[in-house]
């Protein structure tokens, strides 16, 4: 077993209207997509996933995965146009339409259409689009994956979990961010899955993995990025917890520049156009 011989998919539901899995409710799947596809959540959308999801992607130092990005279907045609054309440089990427349905079973159907049927585990991870990963994660989870074959071996799903990372938030005067260590956070969170097991990172409740499967921590990079904005559904609930978050200074843009290539000055001239 080896982890370069390992299939590695990532997963991004890019307003996906699903039933279940937000913690915004609705009467019905077409008031959901009402609700998902208004201009101004589309907007901040679009400019999350350019500033934030895209660039880490597209700079990975191990270019071998599949970027999977799950969109309804009925998301309007001049959106999937959007879409389509921001993903143009990313050779990874697997655009796929999906109806609305259960959330679980339906992103578990969308991974395992990728899966090639080799017979070494396959190493899946999940994001919003408004969340990154470093430009070193794909690089990163092999080598922990190579470092963990005994594990995988043994075991039907095994996590790993890089959780040091940043909360950020895009503005018109650059980002708004602080570091961070949380554990089973999505987006530095992988899952490995071996050749007969169908269920995928998608099945379980991220915060829950450990009653599950083995969950190995990784700490001392900088591996993930985690969006905060109003649209965030995780923050509708009422007695969110505020997150204070300060400017970065010069020294803080660079930082994430080399780490994330995310570029601050990009993110001014996004969020300052009307």
């Amino acid at each position: 077993m080896d982890s370069q011989d390992m299939q590695v998919i990532g997963l991004c539901r890019f307003s996906w209207p699903a039933i279940g899995g937000f913690q915004v409710e609705h009467d019905s799947t077409e008031e959901r997509s009402a609700y998902l596809y208004s201009p101004e959540r589309m907007e901040d959308r679009f400019r999350t996933f350019e500033a934030l999801t895209l660039p880490p992607l597209k700079a990975q130092t191990d270019q071998n995965f599949q970027f999977l990005v799950v969109i309804g279907d009925d998301l309007p045609t001049h959106y999937r146009e959007r879409l389509v054309g921001l993903l143009d440089d990313l050779p990874q990427a697997v655009i796929q339409e999906r109806p609305p349905g259960p959330h679980r079973p339906v992103m578990q159907e969308a991974i395992n259409s990728l899966r090639d049927g080799r017979t070494e585990p396959c190493l899946q991870f999940r994001m919003d689009d408004d969340d990154a990963v470093g430009i070193h994660y794909v690089e990163r989870l092999r080598d922990a994956a190579q470092d963990l074959r005994p594990l995988l071996r043994k075991n039907r799903h095994v996590a790993i979990d890089f959780n040091q990372g940043w909360i950020v938030r895009p503005t018109a005067n650059g980002l708004d961010a602080k570091p961070t260590v949380e554990p089973l956070w999505t987006a530095g969170l992988a899952v490995s899955a071996k050749k007969s097991v169908k269920n995928t990172v998608m099945n379980f409740g991220h915060s829950r993995l450990a009653r599950f499967m083995p969950v190995v921590s990784f700490t001392g990079e900088d591996m993930f990025m985690r969006g905060h904005n109003a649209h965030n559904d995780s923050r509708q609930k009422a007695n969110v917890r505020p997150v204070r978050l300060d400017p970065l200074d010069a020294k803080g843009e660079a930082h994430l520049r080399k780490v994330f290539n995310i570029d601050a000055n990009r993110v001014r001239e996004l969020y300052s156009a009307t």
